[in-house]
């Protein structure tokens, strides 16, 4: 079994593949989506149905950026913890505070 690092540096460590949410609404509200695109299709010409996707996509991604920004403030900010955490050595001591 491959390491953490060893993963990353193969490229087999890609978070965004694995991220399956855990709420009970998550498939439930994939299919309502795609049952209303479908709607759409019908009642839609084909070129403005095209114009639909064509925005879907552009949300699409925007909300991929936000997922990218998201999660690396996230990681980012996980690891100025445990830094933090380690320069405090460990829990219970006495950390020095600003306002000392």
């Amino acid at each position: 079994m491959q390491s953490l690092l060893e993963s990353l540096y193969y490229g087999h460590l890609i978070p965004e593949e694995q991220l399956v949410p855990k709420d009970p609404m998550y498939r439930k509200k994939g299919r309502e989506l795609s049952e209303k695109i479908e709607a759409w299709k019908k009642k839609l010409t084909s070129d403005e149905f095209a114009e639909l996707e064509a925005l879907l996509d552009l949300q699409q991604q925007i909300q991929s950026m936000e997922m990218t920004a998201a999660f690396t403030y996230g990681f980012k900010l996980g690891a100025v913890m445990i830094i933090e955490i380690h320069l405090d050595h460990g829990v219970g001591n006495n950390a020095k505070h600003d306002d000392e």
